[in-house]
């Protein structure tokens, strides 16, 4: 059974409470009995969800919405010194407590996985969460992207495994101490926080340490960033590290991954023995995702044919290749890909499982350090789209850097021959697509900021 919740935790107040990370901790923390309350800044169906669990969600941020018997405030990196309800918490002394060291406290006591890397996090958090539960296992969860509805991002399980994403972007993921770590992969982004790559491999460094001694590193054998790093922690001899990937050196090997249209399957090579299985998302990155999340799921003494049919239980997340809907003959496709990476293997699979049907982008930037820092590369990635619809930077957390617009991306998509166009008014967008669509075409809308609610005007649009 999972602990109690803590003494410091049992009327915790979250600033930005319908945040993916912090509405998950948010909802454990309700159902496993805390008075939870919170605020954000806007209505949302994440905030509906957690009223349904008996949280107090107050919309926008205010020093009154700060109750008189408090516990603590629970903060994330994106909460500003000047809030309100922050100051409030200072001048009557609440103990802040950041969402890492939250979560950190709801792993006590359990057997945490903790998956990390530049990019995959959540849909390889979620395979584990799906498969393990699907098994009768009733783990806990903690997950950057809904599932099927709104809050289902985190769940209170009776059982003893906790999966949970481990964040490296602003070193967070040095709170866990985790019995298996997945790294999927490690490539230099969150420039606001890492001034260099040797900074990376520090940080990845410190996290693997906090592994448990005895317990697992499930790594890429496929990936530079994460080869290196599993180079520079080899004289760590206390844990066990398990390769995984289409290297020939890996110890469990990606033979094969058969597109199936908008799904794979997938063959793998596993302790000697030949095993496929199905993935119901498109991709080799998706595949190779569900390979790490098999490996992992076998360090825990899962039996692996096991693992391997329940991981065909997935069916994807929110935001990850999510088909939103069908109009005029037209796929409308939702893609959380923000990193050119990202970019890469995400047009990639939807490239493959297109066949001859032209792929259109909707792509919004997201912040101005990355654009910053890898606009470039943004923009070439965007030469896999037969037409790109690129929109301004999505600002989230950072104040404007002069000069740095979506221009920077516009500009490379079209020195690598892409046909792009810029677009300063999002309420235009979706007769702009409309108005290029065709059908049998496949539209993506890309970004990690407001561009998803984008979905389901373009789709209506298309229906008139």
């Amino acid at each position: 059974m999972a602990p109690a919740v803590p003494t410091t935790m049992d009327r915790p107040h979250f600033i930005g409470i319908g945040g993916a990370g912090m509405s998950g901790i948010a909802k454990i923390l309700a159902q496993r009995g805390a008075a939870v309350a919170g605020s954000d800044a806007k209505e949302s169906a994440t905030a509906g969800a957690l009223r349904e669990l008996g949280a107090t969600v107050h919309i926008g941020h205010a020093a009154g919405h700060l109750a008189e018997d408090a516990s603590c405030v629970v903060v994330s990196s994106a909460i500003r010194a000047d809030n309100p309800e922050l100051a409030a918490a200072a001048e009557r002394g609440i103990p802040v407590v950041h969402r890492s060291d939250a979560l950190a406290r709801l792993m006590d006591g359990l057997r945490p996985i903790a998956v990390a890397g530049t990019h995959g996090k959540t849909t390889t958090t979620s395979m584990l969460a799906v498969s393990l539960d699907a098994l009768g296992l009733d783990p806990s969860y903690a997950i950057g992207g809904d599932l099927d509805g709104p809050g289902s991002n985190a769940r209170h399980g009776g059982g003893d495994i906790f999966v949970a994403e481990a964040d490296e972007s602003d070193r967070s993921f040095h709170k866990y101490a985790p019995e298996v770590a997945i790294i999927l992969n490690v490539e230099l982004d969150h420039h606001a926080n890492y001034a260099s790559m040797e900074e990376i491999y520090d940080s990845f460094e410190t996290f693997v340490g906090r592994i448990r001694p005895g317990g697992t590193l499930v790594v890429s054998a496929d990936q530079a960033g994460a080869r290196e790093l599993t180079e520079r922690i080899s004289g760590r001899h206390d844990i066990e590290v398990v390769t995984y990937g289409a290297a020939e050196d890996a110890d469990v090997r990606v033979l094969k991954v058969t597109p199936r249209g908008l799904a794979s399957e997938v063959t793998v090579m596993l302790n000697g023995r030949m095993l496929t299985f199905a993935v119901s998302v498109p991709g080799s990155h998706y595949a190779h995702n569900a390979v790490a999340a098999l490996a992992a799921g076998v360090a825990l003494g899962i039996p692996a044919h096991n693992l391997a049919s329940a991981l065909g239980k997935y069916t994807g997340v929110k935001r990850r290749l999510q088909l939103k809907g069908e109009a005029a003959g037209v796929q409308v496709i939702d893609s959380y890909a923000h990193h050119p990476t990202e970019m890469t293997a995400d047009l990639e699979a939807i490239r493959g499982a297109a066949a001859d049907s032209r792929v259109l982008v909707v792509f919004q930037p997201h912040l101005f350090s990355r654009t910053q820092e890898l606009g470039t590369e943004m923009g070439r990635s965007l030469a896999l789209a037969d037409a790109s619809v690129v929109l301004d930077i999505y600002p989230a957390r950072e104040d404007p850097i002069p000069g740095i617009t979506s221009a920077l991306i516009i500009d490379a998509a079209k020195d690598a021959g892409a046909d792009v166009r810029a677009e300063h008014d999002m309420a235009a967008v979706a007769d702009v697509v409309a108005g290029m669509a065709r059908p049998g075409d496949l539209v993506l809308t890309m970004g990690a900021g407001d561009v998803t609610d984008l979905g389901p005007k373009i789709l209506a649009r298309l229906e008139n």
